[in-house]
């Protein structure tokens, strides 16, 4: 399957308008995004966990990466509720579920794969760091490499903000709503810029708080063994 593969191509997607599909596993649904591959993917996703459903242990050959959008997400190393931050690096095991059912936005198989960097972070707890260089937008730091950045922003209402995709990024509105070029995107909208790009958008009357991974679409990894989401 192919799906927004094209990355030198702007993508948007406005998730919430999509039908939730059933994944291998019962009571976990998912809304694609972006996917190279069927179950063995390259795959940007919003998944659906219903109540005491979970996913067989597995291992991340390719690397997992993931924020909690609602609810408590679960596995055999903690609870993770909204605003969790986690990356699970190559070669790491576990077994996912959810007591009372969660929602979260996954990327997988986009890890350097000599990667065993892991990261746990409560992002909704962070500050914000206040960037001098845009007026009105305050950062929360949540990973950085030599090949990507990752962070969130929160943008004050009617705020332009410009970000330098040199590399290319993706923007996923977690509350409040923006406008880019003719697009107006609200909660769980997906914007993805190809390298050479810049991202200039608004933030709307109530401001918009976005996560947004920029850097890595130079480093296009497709997986060649079966993983599970």
């Amino acid at each position: 399957m192919e799906l927004n593969s094209d990355f030198s191509k702007r993508v948007v997607v406005h998730s919430d308008r999509l039908k939730w599909q059933p994944s291998p596993m019962a009571g976990v649904e998912r809304r694609m995004l972006d996917r190279v591959g069927d179950e063995v993917a390259r795959a940007t996703t919003i998944v659906r966990y219903a109540p005491n459903s979970k996913f067989s242990a597995h291992v991340h050959s390719g690397g997992e990466e993931f924020i909690v959008l609602d609810g408590i997400f679960q596995d055999e190393h903690g609870d993770y509720p909204t605003g969790s931050y986690i990356r699970n690096p190559t070669q790491s095991k576990h077994t996912p579920g959810s007591e009372d059912g969660c929602i979260i936005f996954v990327k997988l198989w986009q890890f350097d794969l000599e990667d065993r960097h892991a990261v746990k972070i409560s992002a909704d707890e962070m500050p914000g760091i206040t960037d001098p260089q845009r007026e009105g937008v305050l950062i929360m730091p949540l990973y950085q490499d030599e090949r990507e950045e990752v962070c969130i922003e929160k943008w004050s209402s009617n705020t332009e903000v410009i970000i330098n995709t040199f590399k290319g990024a993706e923007l996923l509105v977690l509350s409040g709503s923006l406008t880019e070029g003719e697009d107006e995107l609200v909660t769980n909208s997906w914007l993805r810029v190809p390298i050479n790009s810049h991202i200039i958008a608004k933030a709307g009357n109530h401001g918009a708080k976005v996560w947004i991974k920029k850097g890595h679409l130079p480093f296009i990894s497709i997986p060649s063994r079966k993983i599970t989401r």
